[in-house]
């Protein structure tokens, strides 16, 4: 079973975040993930990211991932 936990680590092991959290209900999924490598690219690119970092799981296992992705610059923006 899919869980936010696993989701998390897996994003956690495959990329340095600066701020992570994933939530959902064993089949919707949200993400929030604050990444200096999402720097200089766009919003495709950046899920692009995740999902390499999620490997077969987002075809295998995760049926619907939502994601807001932020640098560093960004979040701090946002957060203000």
């Amino acid at each position: 079973m899919v869980t936010p936990e696993s989701i998390h680590f897996n994003i956690e092991d495959g990329m340095a975040t600066d701020y992570l959290n994933v939530d959902g209900d064993g089949q919707h999924f949200e993400a929030v993930i604050v990444s200096a490598a999402f720097a200089g690219k766009n919003l495709i690119q950046r899920h692009q990211l995740v999902y390499q970092t999620l490997g077969d799981r987002m075809r295998d296992e995760i049926h619907a991932l939502s994601m807001k992705t932020f640098t560093p610059e960004e979040w701090e923006k946002q957060s203000a």
